[in-house]
C-alpha cells in the first residue's frame, strides 16, 4: 500500500523540498546527494509509492536496509530533501506523483522541482530557466530568475509531480537548467543551488566540492573521448576499393 513510513519525529511548520529524482545531467539528484551530505541532513522517512522498482537500498556503514527512494530532513533550517536511487517507471508517474504529492500538501511543503535541459555548448555557467504553480511563480519572478526562451514538456516523475500541481492548484517551484546529456552535470547542480535552492529555502550551501567534482569529470571525460579515438583507429575497417586509388 502506497505510503510515507517516517522514521523520525520532528515538527515541520511550511519546510521547502527539494527533489532529487535522476535525470539529465542527475542534476536533481547531485543536488540531493550533496544537500543531505554538507548539512548532516537525517533519514526521515521511507517512501513507499506505486512506480518504485522493487528493490533495497544498503547503506555505506550501517546494516539497516532502507527503500531505494528516501526523505531527509534538517529540522532546524525546515529543509526536506527527495532522495531517489532509481528511476521511477515513466508508466507509472501519475500514481507516483498522487502518492507523493498528497503527502506534500497534507503537510503545508513547498516543493522545489529540478530538471535538466539538454544543452550543445559548452557554456561557463549553464543557463536556468524558472516555472511555478500559485506562488511559487511568484516567488521566481521576485528573485529574477528567467522564464523559459521557448516552449518545452517537463517529463517523467517530475513532470508529473508538476501537473499534480497544476491540477490540485498547489504551490510548486520548478528549476530547468542546461546540463550535459551525457555525463553528470555538478555545475548545474551549483547553479540551481546558488539561484533558486539558496533564496527559496533561506539557506547557505557549500558549493565548491561541486566545482572539484566538475573538475575530475572534465577530466574523466576527456581521457574516455581519447581512449574511443584510439580504439577507433585500431579497430578494423572495410573500405571500398576506387579505381586510380
Amino acid at each position: 500500500m502506497a505510503h510515507i513510513d517516517r522514521q523520525l519525529d520532528v515538527t515541520l511548520s511550511n519546510p521547502t523540498l527539494i527533489e532529487g529524482f535522476p535525470g539529465v545531467g542527475l542534476v536533481g539528484k547531485i543536488i540531493a546527494d550533496h544537500l543531505i551530505e554538507s548539512l548532516e541532513m537525517e533519514h526521515y522517512a521511507n517512501v513507499h509509492c506505486e512506480g518504485i522498482p522493487p528493490v533495497a537500498t544498503y547503506q555505506r556503514d550501517q546494516t539497516d536496509l532502507v527503500t531505494p527512494v528516501r526523505l531527509y530532513v534538517d529540522a532546524d533550517r525546515e529543509l526536506l530533501a527527495l532522495q531517489s536511487d532509481v528511476p521511477i517507471n515513466p508508466k507509472a508517474a501519475s500514481a507516483f506523483a498522487d502518492c507523493v504529492s498528497g503527502w506534500f500538501e497534507s503537510e503545508d511543503v513547498l516543493p522545489v522541482y529540478v530538471s535538466g535541459l539538454p544543452r550543445d555548448s559548452e557554456a561557463v555557467e549553464p543557463t536556468l530557466y524558472g516555472v511555478g504553480v500559485g506562488e511559487g511563480a511568484d516567488q521566481l519572478t521576485e528573485l529574477g530568475v528567467n522564464p523559459p526562451s521557448e516552449s518545452g514538456l517537463v517529463s517523467g516523475p517530475t513532470g508529473a509531480m508538476l501537473a499534480h500541481a497544476i491540477d490540485t492548484k498547489t504551490n510548486a517551484i520548478g528549476a530547468i537548467v542546461e546540463s550535459d546529456p551525457n555525463f553528470p552535470d555538478p555545475i548545474a547542480a551549483q547553479t540551481v543551488i546558488n539561484h533558486i535552492i539558496e533564496p527559496i529555502a533561506d539557506i547557505t550551501v557549500e558549493t565548491e566540492e561541486l566545482t572539484a567534482k566538475a573538475d575530475e569529470i572534465e577530466q574523466a571525460r576527456t581521457q574516455l573521448l581519447k581512449r574511443m579515438q584510439q580504439a577507433s583507429e585500431e579497430s578494423s575497417s572495410a573500405q571500398p576499393l576506387r579505381m586510380y586509388q
